[in-house]
């Protein structure tokens, strides 16, 4: 694509490798030059935390506040209730209020630390879609929005056929999720002026929606931009690592286990990923991720830094970098290491290698402890760990013991 943007928070999105789609370059560049564009995204409240594959467009928000624009993030308070079928083999377990009220409460420590929140022109807004799904009229709905969509054209969108091709059940309940999508869009235009939608790619469908039930039921014109579908260079989903996925809420998953996750990315990917997750200047990033040899782990230390700043602050990020070079360059023990408790009682009757190395987190299951222990693949204080069904008792956990899985995965364990 050739279009060269006129608005500071478009040239971002192109130069940074942001942008996947928009409904409509010039229009959307043009709004963002004439004035302050509300802009939302979506979030169900499905976890307490959010993740690194959310953290793509969280950077994409904060881009968005930085040149002058108006963040919302809104809250899926009423479409959690339903659950969005998008690209999902199965239907989403459904939550209780209380459950979701918890886990927007969870969510909004995330986002406080990367948007600021006010009542300026371009201060961030948070939003609860229960605000206008909660009490809707089903009659009154399904005459004055239900009407304007095509059920031919909802089954053509690449989220609901690819569940349809599998013979996957898709209930009622779900089909709705993107008509109340498209009336989120409708409503936050009609309440708050909202003029763009911004998601990933697999919600293009639902963007589209949006765009269209504005402009038939209100003859308004608003926009939508979608980010792609990040996936390592080795094809692996972003976000999720072996242990599962790489949280944001610093109680969910340490801010040490945080910047390891970065620090542990593929040479291929660390020029793009500094792009993206850091807000360090273009060649900078570019300048970073072209060093190769021992020289490109410095290019991944800067990443991890920058990324645990934003995250979870300078303190955390530094801390989290002093407890590497401990356990890496000194083979000591750090501070920071994500660490298990084992009770006084537990340690009297003994506790298997394996069962340690599953309850630190660096393994599955025991059988994947066994597998890791028989391979080589694990130690215990720097040392090869060589008897799986080995028992630690008080007298071995009287000071904290090491467990490394592979090269990069540690953890304490501390009798307490």
């Amino acid at each position: 694509m050739t279009y060269h943007p006129k608005s500071d928070f478009m040239r971002v999105m192109m130069e940074r490798g942001f942008l996947a789609d928009c409904t409509d370059y010039q229009g959307l560049d043009e709004a963002l030059v004439k004035g302050v564009v509300p802009t939302y995204i979506g979030y169900d409240a499905t976890a307490k935390s959010l993740h690194v594959g959310h953290l793509l467009n969280i950077m994409m928000l904060r881009w968005l506040q930085k040149t002058g624009h108006k963040p919302i993030t809104l809250m899926g308070g009423g479409t959690t209730k339903v659950g969005d079928p998008s690209f999902r083999a199965d239907e989403r377990p459904l939550l209780t209020p209380a459950q979701i009220d918890d886990n927007i409460a969870g969510m909004k420590q995330v986002f406080a630390r990367y948007l600021t929140y006010g009542d300026g022109p371009a201060d961030a807004v948070m939003l609860n879609n229960a605000e206008w799904l909660d009490n809707l009229n089903y009659l009154d709905f399904l005459r004055d929005i239900g009407r304007h969509f095509s059920v031919n054209r909802m089954l053509s969108f690449e989220s609901v056929k690819s569940r349809l091709d599998r013979e996957q059940s898709l209930s009622f309940l779900e089909f709705n999720y993107m008509i109340l999508q498209a009336y989120d869009f409708l409503e936050l235009h009609r309440r708050y002026g909202c003029l763009l939608q911004m998601g990933g790619s697999d919600q293009w469908g639902n963007i589209v929606n949006g765009i269209d039930l504005t402009r038939r039921v209100l003859d308004q014109e608003i926009f939508g931009l979608t980010s792609p579908l990040l996936t390592t260079s080795d094809g692996r989903k972003m976000g999720k690592s072996a242990s599962g996925a790489i949280w944001l809420n610093a109680d969910m998953l340490s801010p040490y286990e945080f910047w390891q996750f970065w620090r542990n990315t593929t040479d291929a990917d660390v020029g793009r990923f500094l792009k993206l997750y850091t807000e360090l200047p273009v060649e900078e990033c570019d300048r970073l991720g072209a060093l190769e040899g021992a020289e490109i782990n410095d290019a991944k230390i800067v990443l991890a830094n920058e990324v645990t700043k934003l995250a979870h602050g300078a303190e955390a990020a530094a801390a989290a970098e002093a407890t590497a070079f401990e356990v890496f360059a000194k083979g000591g023990v750090g501070d920071d290491l994500p660490t298990l408790y084992v009770s006084a009682a537990e340690a009297a009757d003994g506790v298997s290698l394996a069962q340690l190395f599953v309850r630190s987190g660096l393994a599955k299951s025991g059988k994947d402890a066994k597998r890791l222990i028989a391979e080589g693949g694990a130690r215990v204080n720097d040392e090869p760990a060589l008897d799986a069904g080995q028992m630690f008792g008080a007298g071995d956990l009287a000071d904290p013991v090491k467990l490394t899985a592979g090269k990069k995965r540690h953890a304490l364990v501390v009798l307490g």
